[in-house]
């Protein structure tokens, strides 16, 4: 498996045409809207260029003819999630670098905003639920960041985390319901584009929608002929190996961009994301947890045809090993 490093990639481009950004009826003049114009996606793929991984794309013959899959698993922590986080933490003004930040999450977004924080000199503490995985508890640990356990479910720490920002004034980083973070991940979006100008089909995995939106942003102001499909778990409570997607509802910010934007939203089931792990493993050497897998569970499934050049985003890799085992060997 090539190197993300080591992988030379085309620059994205982040060149302005001022008239293009101007607003109108609500919208930029590139149908985005206001609190989302390509500019700010634009303008974060130069903010993170060089502080996180250029992530390649990778042929996948066993998923169709012209697949490839935007390896974000190649990330420092193995999501995509600190695309966002890092965006939001250079947004931070001195005041609120100095007293800090407070979030919620299942694990990627905890990862990768505990790793930009301690970079950057900024205190971090996160809010996770009871059920999240060890791997993903004991990784934010080690990045320095104050983990709270509270809630069995990502919705029950969102209150322990506002709590705690109201308490110690500290500023809040949602995971997905973020003009910034969404702006963050959108920089996924560019790079595909980047590499592959003649893209037709992005297929995304969806939880609270920050990913999708970000990226449904970027390629659709680009190049508003590629269809963009959504990846999005059946069944989003009780125990899942995707538990990175088993958010009830989408955010209010990616539910207002998605309705204009996102062509289609499809469901997988926990035995197709099963598959799918076992897949990316077997052909490929890949380890991804069940949310990273989801949009490559779609395309075995066959709810997402692979026509023309299709990529999947893959989206992270950090799934406990005891689970990872078990899941291989029930082939």
């Amino acid at each position: 498996m090539p190197s993300a490093h080591a992988t030379r990639l085309p620059a994205v481009s982040c060149r302005r045409d001022t008239e293009d950004r101007q607003t109108k009826d609500g919208q930029t003049k590139d149908g985005l809207p206001p609190w989302l114009p390509l500019s700010a996606i634009e303008d974060a793929a130069e903010r993170l260029h060089g502080r996180i991984v250029r992530t390649p794309l990778l042929p996948a013959p066993v998923l169709g003819r012209d697949v490839w899959l935007k390896a974000e698993t190649f990330q420092a922590t193995g999501a995509f999630k600190e695309r966002g986080a890092l965006n939001r933490l250079l947004r931070l003004t001195a005041l609120e670098r100095a007293a800090g930040v407070v979030a919620m999450s299942a694990g990627n977004h905890a990862a990768g905003l505990a790793l930009h924080a301690q970079r950057l000199g900024v205190a971090a503490t996160i809010v996770m639920p009871v059920t999240a995985p060890r791997c993903k508890v004991e990784r934010t640990e080690a990045l320095g960041a104050e983990v709270v356990l509270s809630g069995a479910t990502v919705g029950e720490a969102k209150s322990r985390a506002l709590q705690l920002a109201a308490e110690r004034r500290l500023t809040f980083v949602h995971p997905y319901d973020d003009p910034d973070v969404i702006a963050g991940q959108g920089t996924v979006g560019l790079e595909v584009l980047a590499d592959r100008p003649d893209l037709d089909r992005l297929v995304v995995p969806v939880g609270g929608g920050g990913l999708l939106a970000g990226m449904a942003a970027a390629v659709k102001a680009r190049k508003p002929s590629v269809t963009v499909v959504g990846v999005r778990l059946a069944r989003r409570r009780g125990p899942t190996l995707a538990d990175g997607i088993a958010v009830d509802a989408l955010g209010k910010l990616p539910q207002a961009l998605l309705a204009g934007f996102v062509d289609a939203l499809v469901e997988v089931e926990e035995g197709e994301v099963a598959a799918a792990m076992r897949t990316l493993h077997a052909s490929f050497g890949m380890v991804a947890e069940g949310a990273g897998a989801a949009a490559v569970a779609a395309l075995l499934a066959g709810k997402v045809p692979a026509e023309g050049r299709t990529v999947a985003v893959l989206s992270g890799r950090n799934v406990d090993s005891d689970t990872l085992v078990r899941t291989l060997a029930a082939a």
